[in-house]
């Protein structure tokens, strides 16, 4: 099944599939390399054809171990395609949607790299756009970092501005993946380098807690959240992890860090993580759509559980899967007033493990249950008080004589 690319790659085998396109497993002039070829539709828009040339320069200039690098452009006919180093692992999604989440010294290192990463993209006028657990590559051929972790690589630079150009999402349209999408994005304003610092917050918080900060349910709920919503703190991190996620989740840009400021204080951070196992909590509701679930659902196994996305694989030994979290989801931009009618405050806050999910059938027996103790309760209460005030009375009238009736002395004739 194999196809040229060009007049120097050759794709042989098919690694995953996206909504941007599909990845293979191709071979080029010095070896082995990853062919992401882009969906018709997208090659034959010149516009985006004219784009991809002019970003040609960019990115082929991109070079960093913690970024899988772009070696090629092709535009042949209706291929449109990049060729980009082989990363021989799996990727970060696969990772979460096997172990759940990850310890915490594991999860800060890996974000880390990731950061490291996007730090060298910025410095050379690149916005990834589109951080989040499909488009990080662990290397498994690597060297072993803290807490076991493989390194991390970044991959996927250049396709979400590739595809968002203006006639094709317009001023009422947002390209991106709802979970990861920085205010700022929502509301319209166009994309910094300070989205990327804001998606890969999202991206630790999901790697400590098994579920994104403002995600769940509808589209356009999860985006709402991302502007009106404050996030729910995560119990048993240290204080320092906590203000530093809290400070890369801020509403303002400005307010966050920046790429090599987060870097290297998530490596300082690494010796208060070490060591400490993954959290113990669990996602809160959604929708209350979803608190309707049967009582069933509750009592499945953890591996059992519906899985909550599927993973895009970009490696050898992955499985392809559909995702709703795939690159370049176009949704329609909030108004104010849709933006400023949801509820503030804090976010989703996650719950104990164990606890059941409030409105849930479980939930609801358990209240069922506590109303029926409380009743009971104030019955013996209130039975109790009455046996105390009948023996009060039984005690003062064995105490009176005949004709007394209010316990004073009878008078002396």
């Amino acid at each position: 099944m194999a196809r040229k690319i060009g007049s120097r790659y050759t794709a042989n085998q098919i690694l995953g599939r996206g909504s941007a396109g599909t990845v293979w497993l191709g071979e080029g002039p010095e070896g082995p390399v990853a062919i992401k070829l882009l969906r018709e539709d997208l090659a034959s828009d010149q516009e985006l054809v004219g784009r991809f040339v002019q970003e040609r320069t960019a990115l082929l200039g991109l070079e960093h171990p913690n970024v899988v690098s772009v070696r090629d452009l092709v535009v042949d006919g209706n291929d449109l395609a990049l060729v980009m180093d082989l990363v021989r692992g799996t990727d970060l999604r696969t990772r979460l949607d096997r172990d759940r989440r990850l310890a915490p010294e594991a999860a800060v290192a890996i974000v880390a790299d990731v950061a490291d990463g996007l730090a060298a993209a910025h410095a050379a006028g690149v916005v990834h756009r589109d951080v989040k657990p499909e488009n990080v590559l662990l290397d498994m051929q690597g060297p072993l970092g803290p807490g076991g972790s493989h390194p991390a690589l970044l991959t996927d630079f250049g396709v979400a501005k590739l595809i968002d150009s203006p006639r094709r999402t317009r001023a009422t349209k947002i390209i991106g993946t709802p979970d990861y999408l920085a205010p700022e994005i929502v509301e319209g304003l166009p994309p910094r380098a300070a989205v990327d610092i804001y998606a890969l917050a999202t991206v630790l918080y999901e790697l400590l807690a098994g579920f994104t900060p403002f995600g769940g349910g509808h589209p356009g709920a999860v985006l709402r959240r991302h502007v009106t919503e404050t996030v729910a703190p995560l119990p048993g991190i240290p204080d320092e992890l906590w203000l530093l996620i809290v400070q890369c989740l801020a509403k303002a840009p400005a307010s966050r860090l920046r790429a090599s400021e987060l870097g290297a204080r998530l490596r300082e951070l690494l010796p208060l993580v070490a060591g400490m196992p993954p959290l113990d909590v669990d996602e809160p509701e959604a929708e209350s759509a979803q608190d309707e679930a049967p009582a069933t659902e509750e009592a499945a196994p953890v591996g059992e559980r519906v899985r909550r996305r599927g993973a895009v694989p970009l490696v050898p030994g992955a499985k392809p899967a559909d995702s709703n979290r795939d690159t370049h989801t176009s949704m329609r931009v909030p108004a104010p007033d849709e933006l400023a009618g949801g509820a503030r405050g804090t976010a989703r806050v996650p719950r104990p493990a164990g606890a059941p999910r409030p409105g849930s059938a479980r939930h609801r027996a358990v209240a069922r249950r506590r109303r029926v103790a409380l009743g009971v309760a104030a019955v013996a209460l209130a039975a109790v008080a009455g046996v105390g005030t009948w023996l009060a009375t039984a005690e003062d009238d064995a105490g009176a004589t005949p004709g007394d009736t209010n316990n004073s002395a009878p008078a002396t004739p």
